[in-house]
């Protein structure tokens, strides 16, 4: 990996001197070709994710327009790490988050900053590193029950299946100990909607179009209604125990330490917030590394034999995590190429500068993790899957790595997805191979949200099969 280093945040005594040289640095201009009155939509709309990576060949900071919604797309490293620790310059607002709050209400994902350092304070002991062998278990259960079903030679929808596994871990991890099977299946294909009627109104900006009786319109409204009953239920189920079960809910309904009881909606926020953030982006992870390694023999052979020589025939455990090296980074390297949110908007609170250049208060900007992965100043043969470039690699520079933003709105369970995703494909890669389709193209669907459309793989049942994980071992 490599950084345009001169144009990275400066440190030491220079630092005064170097920032004012940046500042000058950095180029605003306008993406040319916008339509009159549609503007950049029709472009975005048609190939969004080629859209947003071409971003940054036109300067630092882009302007764009989406309809008649104007807004400015962060390019470089160093601007977007500057926006993120500003997170009370650089609110969580525009387009995305307002459509965001329509489905989860100002939960700590969508609230303004004015609430979430409040909201981050109550939550974040849930997600301490003490707390994370417990969770490991609990998803080790649920990985043998997800493929204790699973048969030699069968297909399988592979979204499908990570989406059934990271809802049944979330359920049981954060808000119930047991949770109902009967309503699992439902969530993925409500948040299939809500994702897919999200994008449409960010790339179509254009309230009218969105109160239309059409089937899309219609499909949105239903699951919004359906995921709140969803959650609605969650929150009844734990009230019904009367147990404590030292989880997110029981977090969310006790009185904090001031004695503050959470009302009765902001609850629900929260629960729906943790639902769809903690369902969708890991389920999505995971997919896409199963076709990164379907595709890659020779990264996948040489997972199968780190998961054989460690795991020895079990379930990966947490203390497994420092000797699965490769499983790790093949798990970085996929959120480089796939980060879960392709973009991701913000607007600023107050008259600001950002890279020298002037933004008005409630300026949209907005910046794109898909885009910066993906620039080859920072990453050699960008579009190629290389676990190997994360090889004795420390931290990243600021910036050129952000699936799970940055700053003080850093997304709070990034250790417990990283730690999910490790060990499911580490604990399925010891015991099954998916192998791809043959003639299948996968491409990710068209959605803010980077998932893959259409993935389904063979499963290959190997000699080493961890217990539980079903089949007779085939010798």
């Amino acid at each position: 990996m490599r950084s345009d280093i001169g144009r990275l945040p400066a440190h030491g005594a220079n630092a005064q001197e170097a920032a004012t040289t940046r500042e000058a640095s950095y180029t605003k201009v306008a993406r040319p070709g916008a339509v009159p009155v549609l503007g950049h939509a029709p472009q975005f709309a048609r190939r969004p994710l080629e859209f947003l990576a071409s971003l940054s060949q036109y300067g630092d900071l882009v302007r764009i327009k989406l309809g008649s919604h104007t807004a400015y797309a962060v390019c470089h490293p160093a601007l977007v790490h500057q926006m993120l620790v500003a997170d009370r310059t650089f609110d969580k607002g525009g387009p995305i988050y307002d459509k965001l709050r329509e489905i989860g209400g100002n939960g700590l994902g969508t609230c303004p900053a004015s609430a979430h350092r409040q909201q981050r304070r109550r939550i974040q002991p849930v997600f301490h590193h003490q707390r994370m062998p417990g969770y490991a278990l609990l998803m080790s259960e649920e990985i043998t029950a997800l493929t204790s079903a699973w048969r030699h030679g069968q297909t399988i929808d592979v979204p499908a299946a990570m989406h059934q596994l990271t809802t049944a871990v979330t359920v049981r991890t954060l808000f119930d100990a047991e949770g109902d099977p009967s309503r699992l299946p439902a969530v993925q294909s409500h948040i299939d909607a809500l994702a897919i009627g999200v994008t449409r109104r960010v790339v179509w900006p254009l309230p009218v179009l969105h109160r239309l009786p059409t089937p899309a319109n219609r499909r949105y409204e239903q699951a919004r209604r359906e995921l709140h009953k969803i959650t609605a239920a969650l929150i009844h189920d734990h009230h019904a125990t009367g147990v404590d079960r030292d989880n997110l809910m029981s977090v969310l309904i006790a009185a904090d330490a001031g004695g503050t009881l959470l009302s009765e909606s902001e609850v629900h926020d929260q629960v729906t917030s943790f639902l769809l953030a903690g369902v969708e982006s890991t389920a999505n992870v995971l997919a896409w590394a199963w076709h990164l390694m379907g595709t890659h023999p020779e990264v996948r052979e040489q997972m199968q034999a780190e998961a054989d020589s460690v795991l020895a025939g079990r379930a990966a455990r947490l203390s497994d995590l420092g000797a699965l090296d490769l499983t790790g980074r093949v798990v970085t390297e996929t959120l480089r190429l796939y980060p879960p949110d392709s973009l991701m908007t913000r607007t600023t609170s107050t008259d600001t500068t950002l890279g020298g250049h002037p933004l008005p208060s409630g300026t949209t900007v907005i910046y794109s993790p898909y885009q910066l992965h993906r620039r080859a100043d920072l990453y050699s043969e960008p579009d190629r899957f290389d676990p190997g470039r994360w090889k004795d690699i420390g931290k990243p520079p600021a910036g050129t790595w952000v699936p799970f933003g940055g700053g003080p709105r850093k997304c709070i369970a990034d250790t417990f997805a990283h730690i999910q995703a490790t060990l499911t494909l580490a604990t399925i890669t010891a015991g099954w191979q998916l192998n791809p389709i043959p003639g299948q193209k996968v491409r990710p669907t068209g959605q803010a949200v980077l998932a893959p459309h259409k993935l389904t793989m063979r499963l290959h049942q190997r000699r080493t099969t961890p217990p539980g994980t079903g089949g007779a071992d085939r010798r």
